[in-house]
């Protein structure tokens, strides 16, 4: 099991490149499902959750080649529609298969999905679309098991809007007899790309980018090709490693736009941006950041999985923030590790009150989850002295060789096998 060992307060300076968005990968992966084809993902991250999903879909017979970030699927064919224990455990993007194996084949075995250990996440929400496009649905001894000789268009509207929902349903419904209507649908940009994918592919599809999405199923899909977004969690990531670190830096990363409500935030806090092209210039030199609530919400609103680095970051800020969970409720196991560096956070309900403190010291933190991870590794750029990051298999699931990228811009980290956990 490895760790980082991080020796904190050097400043940041360079130019990095954003890698290309895992969880946009995870769901143009199982949509290959949906064609008999030669498929091609390119700007394709290489990261674990990438190589579990891999795995999973050879499980199930689809061949695959992965290099140079250009990952290729082929599903002409299949051999299995059963998703088992040993491989869904791992992810809970796993359980994006069902949508295009009930599709396709008329029946699917998906295990119960894992994943990060906080939070309740339930997947009703898919399981009540597949319903509603006509698909029997039995929960059996960890799986669900799904039946239908042939889906239908259905009206499907979510209490909450979902991602993972969404992305199912739309792959379900490219292929079922008439027309579907999903409301209340996601507008995040990795939704807009499986769009795009479904299209080249031959759905017919209409209102994405907006909470109303209307698919007219098809008989056929025809393979696909298309490149990858970059990946909007890290490139905030970076930025707040500048913030935090008092930095300035460039980042390579195109689809700025996607990450406007971030911007806003580390605006008011004091840090300066220039965009130009596909550079983004990050600018907080000799910033002493002001505090600044923040309440996570859907796109276009303050993203979920920023709000444990967003905390780490408040931690230095002059002032008192107040940063609120209303995506996740209990997503806060990164606060006690924080805490262990000197921070003052404080958790009541789904908000972290955060106290900035005037530094941060190294100690010996322990990862619980993927987010959670990035915050902490936060945290040591900036404190006094040695931080040790544990079970950064966590970080590894979703972040591309970070380490790497932090050391090319001047930080002073390393990755060390360890028995430690």
């Amino acid at each position: 099991m490895d760790k980082f060992v991080i020796h904190g307060g050097k400043k940041l300076s360079g130019r990095v490149s954003v890698s290309g968005a895992k969880n946009s990968a995870l769901v143009l992966m199982p949509a290959t499902l949906l064609n008999g084809g030669l498929n091609e993902i390119e700007n394709t991250p290489e990261v674990n959750d990438i190589y579990t999903m891999i795995k999973l879909l050879n499980q199930l017979g689809v061949e695959s080649t992965f290099k140079n970030h250009k990952l290729v699927l082929d599903s002409s064919k299949i051999t299995s529609q059963i998703a088992p224990y040993e491989h869904v455990k791992k992810m809970r993007a796993s359980v994006y298969v069902l949508g295009p194996l009930i599709a396709r084949f008329g029946f699917a075995k998906v295990s119960m999905p894992g994943g990060c250990a906080w939070g309740p996440r339930p997947i009703n929400l898919h399981l009540e679309a597949m319903k509603k496009l006509g698909a029997e649905i039995k929960l059996e001894e960890g799986y669900i098991i799904a039946n239908s000789k042939k889906l239908h268009g259905a009206k499907i509207h979510f209490d909450v809007s979902s991602v993972g929902a969404t992305g199912n349903a739309m792959m379900a419904a490219s292929l079922a007899k008439g027309t579907t209507l999903i409301t209340n649908a996601s507008m995040e940009p990795e939704i807009l790309l499986l769009a795009e994918s479904l299209k080249l592919m031959g759905a017919i599809i209409s209102g994405v980018g907006t909470t109303t999405i209307e698919i007219e199923g098809v008989d056929n899909l025809e393979h696909f090709k298309i490149n990858n977004i970059s990946d909007r969690i890290e490139a905030g990531t970076l930025i707040t490693a500048a913030a935090i670190t008092k930095s300035k830096i460039e980042l390579e990363y195109r689809e700025q736009s996607n990450i406007q409500s971030e911007l806003i935030k580390f605006e008011q806090s004091g840090v300066s941006f220039v965009s130009k092209n596909n550079l983004l210039e990050v600018n907080a030199v000799n910033l002493i950041p002001k505090s600044q609530d923040v309440t996570t919400s859907v796109f276009p609103g303050f993203p979920t999985d920023m709000q444990a680095q967003w905390i780490a970051y408040m931690s230095l800020a002059d002032g008192t923030s107040t940063v609120t969970d209303s995506i996740y409720h209990d997503r806060f196991s990164h606060v006690p590790e924080l805490n262990r560096l000197g921070a003052n956070i404080e958790v009541i309900n789904n908000s972290a009150v955060v106290k900035g403190v005037k530094e941060l010291r190294g100690a010996k933190v322990m990862s619980t989850d993927l987010r959670a991870s990035a915050s902490l590794v936060l945290g040591g750029l900036a404190a006094v002295g040695t931080t040790e990051v544990l079970r950064i298999y966590h970080l590894d699931r979703g972040y591309q060789r970070i380490e790497e990228k932090l050391r090319s811009l001047g930080a002073d980290i390393e990755r060390i096998t360890t028995s430690e956990y």
